[in-house]
């Protein structure tokens, strides 16, 4: 693990280096298709944003495959050099630090950091603070500063990361700004609309605690008030201690939780363990951070089935 800066700096070093012929023979410095704008999203939520807002206009690359967990992204010296071509690189600062290093490297002012849009929420939003989580989450958020990133699953939220994304597109592509414009309006509609569903299906509720195997959604649970019980902090591959699985155990119990979630792109074990203590079930509650491979779903039809996971747990009528 300490050798990894310095592996996606030699990465980064051997990708530009390669590009160099590649760059000279752009003159205009565009991307790849004449007719299109080259945009690199660093993963799946902004990847869903930039082909909406985008339409035809675009061509979308995400930098984390399908199936990826995106958090410890290793870019290979390709992606690197899609990041140096791309018109437009968009990312959220501090959730990647392997997209962090290439943008400051190469970005330029073309990048856009959807985290500059609206204050992020502190980590502990939507959840109680625990002895335990400040190490974990303090170590993932680094230059968020303590900042949780996952915008995206406040829906309107991200519908002002849309209307952003297109002033940008419309800066880099003038002559089709008034597109872009019309498509983050008709998505906002449809990211309004699905907040409303959140907001009417998690009104009545026996139950307003969720517990997560991962403390990713606390702009989700200030949205709706609700209250998030995080086996691991902002990080969803690091081991919780003996201590905090205790500690979730007994706020389980405490609060009568009939379902401990997992998501789909980290092992469930640690969620079966707790839900074996406490007599309760598992289930799926999805941080959309990425798709599963060959996924036909999309961050709409995940947010839908998202709400009806927390209806059936929470018991809402």
């Amino acid at each position: 693990m300490t050798l990894r800066p310095t592996v996606r700096a030699l990465v980064a070093v051997t990708a530009l280096l390669s590009l160099g012929g590649l760059t000279a023979c752009s003159d205009d410095g565009g991307g790849a298709d004449p007719q299109r704008v080259d945009v690199a999203a660093a993963f799946y939520p902004l990847q869903f944003v930039a082909e909406r807002v985008g339409g035809d206009a675009v061509r979308v690359t995400n930098l984390t495959k399908p199936g990826a967990e995106p958090h410890d992204l290793e870019l290979t010296p390709g992606q690197v050099g899609e990041v140096n071509q791309a018109e437009l690189v968009v990312y959220l600062k501090g959730f990647q630090p392997a997209v962090d290093e290439a943008v400051e490297q190469a970005g330029g002012d073309r990048a856009f950091d959807v985290a500059g849009v609206q204050p992020l929420l502190d980590v502990h939003a939507g959840g109680h603070e625990h002895e335990h989580e400040g190490e974990d989450e303090a170590g993932h958020a680094g230059e968020s500063g303590g900042k949780d990133p996952h915008l995206w699953l406040d829906p309107t939220r991200l519908a002002t990361v849309a209307d952003r994304l297109a002033e940008r597109l419309g800066a880099v592509d003038p002559d089709r700004a008034a597109d872009y414009t019309a498509r983050a309006r008709t998505l906002r509609a449809d990211l309004e609309k699905l907040d409303a569903e959140f907001a009417a299906g998690l009104k009545t509720c026996q139950r307003r605690e969720i517990v997560v195997s991962h403390t990713a959604f606390g702009y989700l649970t200030q949205r709706y008030q609700l209250e998030q019980v995080g086996m691991t902090g902002l990080t969803p591959e690091t081991e919780p201690s003996p201590q905090r699985l205790a500690e979730v155990a007994r706020e389980a119990r405490e609060h009568q939780a009939t379902t401990i979630f997992f998501e789909t792109l980290v092992s469930p074990k640690v969620a079966e363990t707790i839900a074996a203590q406490v007599g309760a079930r598992t289930a799926v509650l999805d941080p959309l951070e990425g798709l599963s491979a060959g996924s036909g779903a999309d961050y709409l039809s995940v947010m839908r089935t998202n709400l009806q996971a927390l209806r059936t747990a929470l018991s809402c009528s």
